[in-house]
């Protein structure tokens, strides 16, 4: 009875291929809709509200007084140092990703291939907080970074950088550079892992007609296979960029006192109460994406993709 009932369902489903289609993509385009992009627009419209600076309560009028609040020198500063920040992660990744991928693009075969897979998606498959904490005792002051530096007597090479203003600090795991160190380690395989599907697109025959052709191996770098691992880049830059501007563990964690995008976003939106700030900096790294994506489109670097 059961096979009877099913079988009209079937034939209408395999007559209308468009309708069972449509059922198939209905579920996800719904969740796409209303959870994601539904609270994508919550978020923007509290940022178009206010807080009654009087009785503390969410002033419900359309307003740009918020967004105003964010060209203050304090507000201001947290803006760009994160940007800042999250721009100096994604070119140290793009750096040190690079000849990463290219060897496992070009010379790895075999079980090293599969080491390279298993040695970039290991430190993924760890706990963040583990991986923060472990970092924290790495750069503290007792940490086997700075045991290293004293074993080697170069205790002082490290003292008269900790020494610069901005950059240093008591030690490591309360500088600037602790949490551009442990950004650097966390996003590094969300840029290796593009770059290396994208280099290994490259056809080998192109490097041999670029040799064959008098370029030397700097040349065809240059003007062979960095234009096309740029589709790569891109995609890497993508991750490490967007995900060190919304990170807010990282910074809390390691680092100094000063704030980044994403601490402003938790302290306002819980102790401070004011949710129309807290949203109103959350839309910033959304704009700021935003604008990225269109120049790198602009700029051709995904037609190869």
């Amino acid at each position: 009875m059961g096979e009877a009932a099913r079988s009209p369902v079937s034939d209408a489903l395999w007559r209308r291929p468009n309708l069972l289609l449509l059922l198939l993509v209905t579920p996800p385009l719904l969740w796409l809709g209303i959870v994601y992009l539904g609270s994508l627009f919550a978020l923007l419209a509290q940022s178009f509200f206010s807080i009654d600076e009087f009785s503390g309560l969410i002033n419900y009028e359309f307003t740009l007084k918020t967004y105003g609040e964010l060209l203050r020198a304090s507000n201001l500063d947290i803006l760009l140092r994160t940007v800042a920040m999250a721009s100096a992660v994604t070119i140290a990744a793009a750096i040190v990703a690079f000849p990463i991928a290219y060897y496992a693009a070009r010379y790895a075969r075999g079980k090293w291939k599969a080491v390279f897979y298993l040695g970039v998606m290991l430190p993924l498959w760890s706990s963040y907080l583990v991986k923060v904490y472990s970092w924290k005792l790495i750069l503290a002051k007792e940490g086997i970074l700075n045991w290293m530096f004293e074993t080697l007597h170069l205790a002082w090479v490290l003292e008269a950088y900790l020494a610069i203003p901005v950059i240093g600090g008591n030690s490591l795991s309360v500088s600037w550079t602790g949490t551009f160190l442990v950004f650097l380690y966390v996003w590094l395989p969300f840029m290796i892992l593009p770059v290396q599907a994208s280099l290994e697109r490259v056809p080998p025959s192109m490097l041999e007609a670029s040799g064959d052709l008098g370029a030397r191996p700097a040349k065809t770098l240059r003007h062979v296979i960095l234009p096309l691992a740029l589709p790569g880049i891109i995609a890497g830059s993508i991750f490490t960029f967007s995900l060190t501007m919304g990170d807010y563990i990282i910074p809390q964690i390691v680092g100094t006192s000063a704030r980044m995008i994403g601490q402003a976003v938790y302290q306002f939106q819980g102790t401070a109460g004011n949710i129309p700030l807290a949203a109103a900096f959350a839309v910033v790294p959304i704009l700021v994406m935003g604008i990225y994506l269109t120049l790198a489109k602009r700029a051709g670097a995904f037609d190869a993709l």
